[in-house]
């Protein structure tokens, strides 16, 4: 199945497949079907080279919203999905974590601040620039914006796919624990 673009919702589309603008041979290998599941290394890898060798084409699709974030899904299979983000200054996420799952993000065009914490530890902050990229585990919460007076683009990838995400008030409330939630 040939994903379209998604400017909806997260949970539209939840049938595997590679957008169409990326389908290919390279793509479908690059997402390691026979991986049932990736850690934070190997989904660092994936976005950070998916922002490299598909940055014309990623280019193509990608759009900016005034009134939200705008996202597109890129891939989805068994183990991973794939996304990518636009973010006008001023635009990020309220704080939360992935429900277990582990996740990565790569800067493809402007510069994104996060807020992240593990539980038990203090909130720290950090900005990611183009060509920088992040691989994070299951027990990590984060908050990211753009702070930046220029658009942003960014790919992610989080691993089992679909697993939704929990919200906070802040990062203070991360608990002790971050218990996974069903995919």
């Amino acid at each position: 199945m040939v994903i379209p673009t998604n400017t909806v919702g997260f949970d539209d589309f939840v049938e595997p497949g590679v957008h169409e603008v990326l389908d290919g041979p390279y793509l479908r290998a690059l997402l390691h079907p026979e991986r049932v599941l990736w850690n934070a290394a190997q989904l660092r890898e994936l976005t950070s080279t998916v922002a490299t060798l598909f940055g014309v084409e990623l280019d193509r699709i990608t759009t900016f919203d005034a009134d939200r974030r705008w996202w597109a899904r890129l891939a989805l299979n068994d183990a991973v999905e794939l996304w990518l983000l636009s973010w006008l200054p001023g635009q990020g996420t309220e704080p939360h974590d992935h429900g277990g799952a582990s996740g990565s993000f790569a800067v493809l065009r402007g510069d994104l601040h996060e807020e992240f914490r593990y539980p038990g530890r203090p909130v720290r902050s950090t900005s990611r620039r183009a060509g920088q990229a992040i691989g994070f585990g299951a027990g990590r919460a984060h908050q990211v914006r753009n702070i930046s007076a220029t658009g942003a683009v960014s790919v992610h990838a989080y691993s089992p796919p679909l697993v939704p995400t929990r919200e906070y008030a802040s990062l203070a409330d991360i608990p002790d624990e971050i218990p996974p939630l069903p995919a």
